[in-house]
């Protein structure tokens, strides 16, 4: 059958075209269609204010914007130098962020007044170990982690801390410290997850 079909795709001059890289292999196509179906479909969600989490820090699956000040996840631009790193390394793709990159999707576990001790069991708040929040030495390309020092600090105003307890390599707190509450660009709530 593969010998019928070379024959039917030769041209007159007796050359094939079977290597003519004009010709786009069907599944490069469908690779391409899909993905433009994805860009297309997020960028339309994230007009409506739904996002679409692909990272393994929380359960993948749309988040939408809420005005609930209460509400615990926060969608958020990290600082210098975390933006940096987190592009560099890969941690966040192209976004839109004023760095260019993806904006972060994290529980807030502190806030204003609370106290959060960083050891290597992980992070405590006010006297509770968050799960799966150890900071790792190394991250899964086996690149060192600088993770923020041991010690206890105080929440202070204007900033919280965050961290998912979800998955143990969530990209956090645990490296870059408290953010922000400016920096918080929306609180969302789970929408559809896995």
């Amino acid at each position: 059958m593969k010998t019928r079909w070379k024959e039917l795709i030769m041209t007159m001059d007796g050359q094939s075209r079977a290597h003519d890289s004009t010709i786009i292999p069907s599944s490069v196509l469908r690779a391409l269609v899909v993905a433009a179906f994805v860009v297309g479909t997020t960028i339309g969600l994230g007009t409506i204010g739904v996002r679409l989490n692909a990272s393994p820090s929380l359960p993948i699956g749309l988040y939408v914007v809420t005005s609930d000040p209460n509400a615990e996840l926060v969608e958020f631009c990290p600082d210098e130098p975390a933006a940096s790193v987190g592009i560099h390394r890969g941690y966040r793709s192209r976004g839109n962020c004023p760095d260019g990159g993806t904006p972060l999707l994290k529980p807030v576990v502190a806030t204003a007044g609370d106290l959060v001790r960083v050891s290597r069991s992980g992070l405590t708040v006010n006297g509770r170990l968050l799960p799966n929040t150890e900071p790792q030495i190394r991250d899964t390309q086996g690149r060192a982690m600088a993770s923020v020092p041991d010690g206890t600090y105080a929440v202070g105003s204007g900033t919280v801390w965050v961290a998912s307890s979800y998955h143990r390599r969530s990209f956090d707190s645990r490296y870059f410290g408290p953010i922000r509450v400016t920096a918080v660009r929306h609180r969302l709530r789970p929408l559809l997850t896995r």
